[in-house]
């Protein structure tokens, strides 16, 4: 008897689904998408409505063969892909690739969880393939080809071979290089706080301890405007006169501060997160969840599906699960942690879709630690983050008491200043006994340790006045998290977009990870000038974001794919067109690598090459000679004494070895401290927790170094 067909993108995925539909099914992967726009050809029609021209790559040929035999002897196939853009133009592109004809059903199934219940209820309501979506799904593909292939040559040409231009990817890095910008075109300007230590004094007849605590000047008394101090001589003249002052409670507030709970994750609030807390690059995270939502053995129960679809731009969150979400905080953590009724989140970013729910446990009934041994570290880390988070959103918020104080330094009849302390006590944690949410930068929480008791009137006895000088300071280099952010706000990419787009402008050598930041490259600099001055909508922001709202309209059937296209490429050619004849070619020098060539004595320098910096010969091309840049880190191999340099895997993960390679092969993951240990003089490295020790003797120093760079 003739089964019915199932096709989903991953094998994992097919033998999750597999246990839920039963004997009447037979469950294929399509390993991803069967087809695509050929890699030697632009592959796109500009003359006649831009139809694309697809080919089934050599290496899914033998999967659409796979996939033709099966269809044959089916009764019907249910195209099972993932519930997005890219899902739909994959389900598309499977019917086309193995020729459904009419003669055989075809039906769309789409769950945003893989459970037995979410896939039930999808196959009791099979739609047909969404061709609104598959047209979005096409329109960016082809945009991004567009870009690309058009770009690329005019970059190799005027810069250098093996460069590359990408429609979002340019807007990424032209953000990076603003911020360097910025930062390099930073005046420092100095201004100064001044801190006063109090003591209250113990009340008469009783033989209480001191009670220290600290204030900080704000203005001068009565007056609204903050005491701005420029310089050390106007601070001098102040502490002078505070130093014999009078010093008493002028009021006392107090009041009930609660503090909310995020919600649920959406994609980009995961990356960001995943980044903060775990270490995480963006690419990282999306693999692991990849996994979580695909499904992990279980031992007896088979493959689960342990998290809902993880590339989504929504907070929502179902009524069924919010309501086991409370039942189980009820549960553990007592009725006073469930707030009166559910709490519902709703999405503000630019561009979000809503289309589908937060990512969330498929059920928090499946606590972390009762999965840790089935799960690899970071799958354990990743699920207990997104379920302490589903967990904390449906929680009752915490309660801080906060006291505030005003103290007034009167110096004479005419002259007071302005202390002002606060301070607050946790009087109910809430939320916060499960989950806090990370900071990009070190910044004020706003938790402040308690005040004694105070009343107004009170005398204090001044301790001592703290002056400190202090200087603005640039805005920060972007992080994986912050710039995330910054793509989501400002409507750039989607989120299926956001890790590649950080996975891209590192692999084409534009940027570099520093201590965790983003810096732009010398290449990234000189090609993000060029598009700006040549090209300067496709690194614009806001013609970015609008391309990506008409991608949504078209998605939504507000707009047809020619049309828009039509749009974007009349003025992009004639850019095309003028640049190619007006951009001179860029010089880009090279650096002096301080050796000789051990082959022909000339000197050898650093060139910039598609995967980075390399030492080759000045007398290129009558000689060859190349070898790879070592970027040493100052430490001895603890095996022979040679210089331990930085290297990369082909996977770009940074490791470290020796540099006299292959005589000798020692290497390490952490990196390597340059001062030995003082202990017994071993290697000192940087372990996975930033903890610094020998790898000798075990010393371990109490001293934190900053991170490096541990690559994509």
């Amino acid at each position: 008897m003739a089964k019915n067909l199932v096709i989903v993108e991953s094998p994992t995925k097919a033998k999750t689904i597999a246990r839920y539909l039963g004997s009447k099914y037979t469950v294929k992967a399509s390993v991803g998408h069967v087809r695509d726009l050929p890699k030697s050809q632009l592959g796109v029609d500009v003359e006649h409505g831009f139809k694309p021209k697809y080919v089934v790559p050599k290496d899914k040929k033998t999967v659409v063969k796979e996939l033709k035999e099966a269809a044959k002897n089916a009764s019907s196939v249910y195209l099972a892909t993932d519930p997005d853009r890219e899902g739909e133009a994959i389900s598309w592109h499977v019917v086309e690739a193995i020729g459904i004809n009419g003669d055989l059903p075809v039906h769309r199934v789409v769950f945003h969880e893989i459970t037995k219940e979410a896939i039930r209820e999808a196959f009791d309501r099979p739609r047909g393939i969404d061709l609104q979506l598959v047209d979005a799904q096409q329109a960016r593909r082809i945009l991004d080809r567009l870009v690309g292939y058009k770009l690329s040559p005019i970059l190799w040409k005027k810069v250098k071979r093996g460069l590359s231009a990408g429609r979002v990817q340019s807007v990424a890095v032209r953000l990076i290089v603003d911020r360097e910008r910025e930062i390099r075109a930073f005046v420092p300007v100095e201004y100064w706080s001044i801190e006063a230590e109090f003591l209250k004094k113990p009340q008469p007849g009783k033989r209480a301890k001191p009670q220290s605590f600290r204030a900080a000047l704000v203005s001068r008394f009565g007056k609204r405007e903050k005491l701005a101090l420029r310089n050390e001589g106007e601070v001098k003249a102040i502490i002078e006169a505070l130093g014999g002052a009078a010093y008493r409670v002028a009021d006392v507030r107090e009041k009930e501060v609660q503090r909310q709970p995020s919600p649920p994750f959406t994609t980009s609030t995961l990356q960001q997160e995943a980044s903060r807390k775990l270490r995480f690059t963006a690419k990282r995270t999306m693999v692991v969840a990849q996994q979580l939502y695909e499904g992990v053995p279980l031992g007896p129960e088979g493959n689960v599906g342990l998290i809902t679809y993880m590339r989504t731009d929504s907070t929502t969150v179902s009524t069924s699960a919010i309501a086991e979400t409370r039942a189980l905080i009820k549960e553990r953590y007592g009725p006073d942690f469930v707030p009166p009724g559910p709490r519902v989140f709703s999405k503000k970013a630019k561009g979000a879709q809503e289309a589908h729910e937060a990512i969330r446990p498929t059920s928090v009934r499946r606590e972390p630690e009762a999965l840790k041994g089935y799960l690899t570290s970071e799958q354990y880390r990743l699920y207990e983050l997104i379920w302490k988070r589903m967990v904390a959103s449906q929680m009752a918020a915490a309660i801080f008491d906060t006291t505030i104080v005003d103290i007034r330094a009167s110096v004479d009849e005419s002259t007071a200043y302005l202390f002002r302390a606060s301070g607050s006590v946790m009087r109910f944690a809430g939320f916060i006994s499960v989950y806090s949410e990370g900071k990009d930068d070190e910044t004020d929480d706003g938790t402040k340790k308690p005040l004694p008791p105070l009343i107004i009137g009170e005398d204090l006895d001044l301790t001592k006045l703290l002056p400190q000088q202090h200087f603005t300071q640039p805005p920060p280099r972007y992080t994986e998290a912050t710039l995330i952010k910054a793509l989501e706000e400002q409507g750039i990419g989607r989120p299926s977009t956001y890790a590649p787009i950080l996975s891209t402008i590192q692999e084409r050598n534009y940027v570099v990870k520093v201590e965790r930041r983003f810096q732009p490259t010398e290449l990234g600099e000189i090609v993000n000038d060029l598009l700006v001055e040549h090209f300067p909508d496709i690194v614009d922001v806001g013609f970015t974001a609008q391309m990506e709202e008409e991608l949504d309209d078209i998605a939504a059937g507000e707009k047809k794919i020619e049309p828009v296209l039509s749009r974007f490429y009349g003025p992009f050619e004639k850019t095309l067109d003028a640049a190619s004849a007006t951009i001179e070619k860029v010089k880009i020098a090279d650096e002096p690598a301080g050796e000789d060539c051990d082959k022909c004595g000339r000197p050898m320098v650093i060139k910039l090459g598609r995967y980075g910096k390399f030492i080759a010969c000045s007398g290129f091309p009558e000689c060859r000679n190349a070898k790879p840049l070592l970027i040493k880190t100052g430490a001895a191999c603890p095996s022979c004494g040679g210089d331990l340099v930085q290297k990369k895997t082909k996977g770009r993960r940074t490791f470290y070895g020796c540099s006299r390679y292959p005589e000798c092969t020692f290497t390490t993951w952490n990196r390597p401290i340059a001062q030995p240990c003082p202990t017994c003089g071993g290697l000192m490295i940087q372990d996975s927790n930033r903890r610094i020790k020998c790898t000798k003797c075990g010393y371990a120093s109490a001293t934190e170094e900053k991170e490096a760079d541990v690559g994509a």
